[in-house]
């Protein structure tokens, strides 16, 4: 396993950080750690890299005790925190060859690669960048070693979509080249888009790990169905995990939680015309695990 957790918890005083979170993630995936602002996702990063010590419970990274290895874990990690502090008064260059320096060198070829990759200029003081660039030179110090594992807080955070387009691009190179990448965020479809599985939190509890094609298994599903006559709705309504039944003469439209086999059955009591279910995204999944709190995440 390259992070392991077992009742990770971290109070502030009296306040909630993260609940006995029991984490697995395993080598070479893409990791998608999942919940709206607040839920605890940067206090399990901080804590996972000793910035932070847990009130109980323990983490291991890359086979080492996150406290007791801290300097090697942080030696073969790669790392991009929600909020970059930098030297405003280095280059871009400048910096990079700064953080070479501590991790004993990098290819230079690879930096500048990476720099062009992301439309980034090397050359300028860190002070003159935008927010959207400051964040391209944390994702430049982070992939420069080509780290075993990346561990990116709200990564592409006031990136423009196309160089978010070439993030991902540098993310699936990773998983490729066996990195193993962990990845937080509130952002439903890059998660869906970039990782393999994925972990819900929510007020600090852990409350799902699964892989994503699960996850939307058991997702609501939004049906329509097309019957040759006058739609049945009574013969929906009190199915198990149905809801949301309404009919437009012939067409029934329905929400069905999980499998869909219950409606099925009961449309094939009648001659059905067509039937259309959208594939669930992680926005109903989000309104399957959170409720109404899923409003809050973007």
């Amino acid at each position: 396993m390259i992070i392991q957790t077992e009742g990770l918890t971290k109070y502030y005083g009296k306040a909630r950080g993260i609940i006995d979170v029991d984490l697995l993630v395993m080598e070479g995936q893409i990791f998608g750690f999942l919940g709206p602002n607040g839920a605890g996702k940067s206090t399990t990063i901080r804590t996972l890299l000793d910035f932070i010590r847990p009130t109980r419970g323990r983490a291991t990274v890359l086979g080492l005790d996150s406290h007791r290895d801290m300097l090697k874990i942080h030696a073969r990690v790669g790392f991009v925190p929600g909020e970059l502090a930098l030297y405003p008064k280095l280059t871009g260059e400048q910096f990079l060859h700064y953080m070479a320096n501590l991790r004993g060198g990098v290819d230079w070829e690879f930096v500048r690669e990476l720099a062009d990759r992301l439309d980034f200029e090397l050359e300028r003081k860190i002070k003159s960048y935008s927010s959207g660039n400051k964040q391209k030179l944390g994702l430049i110090q982070a992939f420069m070693h080509k780290p075993e594992l990346l561990i990116l807080d709200e990564p592409t955070g006031g990136l423009d979509p196309l160089v978010r387009q070439e993030f991902y691009a540098l993310l699936k190179e990773a998983k490729q080249a066996g990195q193993t990448v962990f990845l937080s965020s509130h952002n439903l479809p890059e998660v869906e888009r970039v990782c393999d599985r994925v972990g819900i939190i929510r007020e600090g509890r852990l409350i799902a790990v699964e892989e994503v094609a699960a996850l939307k298994s058991k997702a609501l599903r939004h049906l329509v169905i097309v019957f040759d006559g006058p739609a049945p709705v009574q013969d929906f309504i009190n199915l198990p995990d149905v809801r949301d039944v309404s009919a437009v003469n012939s067409h029934l439209r329905c929400t069905v939680a999980g499998t869909l086999d219950a409606v099925v059955k009961q449309a094939a009591r009648h001659t059905v015309v067509n039937m259309i279910s959208e594939e669930p995204n992680l926005e109903d999944i989000f309104l399957t695990f959170y409720g109404k709190e899923a409003n809050h995440v973007s």
